[in-house]
């Protein structure tokens, strides 16, 4: 991802999150801060997929719509704050080789988090992601909706595994 990509990763977002709105200055300030958590996928000369992650602190996801300013000093995990995907790329593999990509660069760390929304903990259970909202403080989850779950994967757990997540497309 670089800046000339931001307004394409917003409209994306707007489309996809239309009710987990972020401004765009928050996809600037995650490019800023983390280069090597930020994907994207370009199809037809348009931006067709994102990835943003970054290194965090387990079980304190950062708040929607808010800049970080700078990585925490204390951060024990890597956070995957957003994987996007047009409608019309799914089901090619696409997302998967973006999750992928952002594991590994995720491996530098003892655990990966995320919040899953939509219904999506099923194909997050396929990385290796585990359900813990239990864990979490009351309240921590509601702005991302209702249906929103914590989730962690340890990746001392997949270390020296083959990490082939082509086995099922999504």
């Amino acid at each position: 991802m670089t800046a000339a990509d931001l307004d394409g990763v917003k409209a994306l977002s707007d489309r996809i999150h239309p009710g987990l709105v972020e401004r765009r200055e928050v996809f600037e300030d995650r490019l800023a801060v983390f280069p090597a958590g930020c994907l994207v996928l370009v199809a037809a000369g348009e931006i067709a997929g994102y990835g943003i992650s970054h290194p965090a602190k387990l079980r304190e996801p950062p708040h929607l719509d808010r800049l970080l300013g700078r990585l925490r000093p204390d951060a024990d995990s890597y956070y995957i704050h957003d994987v996007a995907l047009a409608p019309e790329q799914r089901g090619t593999g696409r997302a998967v080789e973006g999750v992928a990509r952002l594991l590994a660069v995720a491996a530098a760390y003892p655990a990966a988090a995320l919040v899953s929304v939509y219904g999506t903990a099923p194909f997050w259970a396929r990385f290796g992601f585990d359900d813990t909202t239990a864990t979490m403080p009351p309240g921590r989850l509601a702005p991302y909706g209702d249906d929103a779950r914590y989730m962690i994967r340890k990746n001392s757990d997949f270390a020296g595994r083959s990490r082939d997540f082509a086995l099922r497309r999504d």
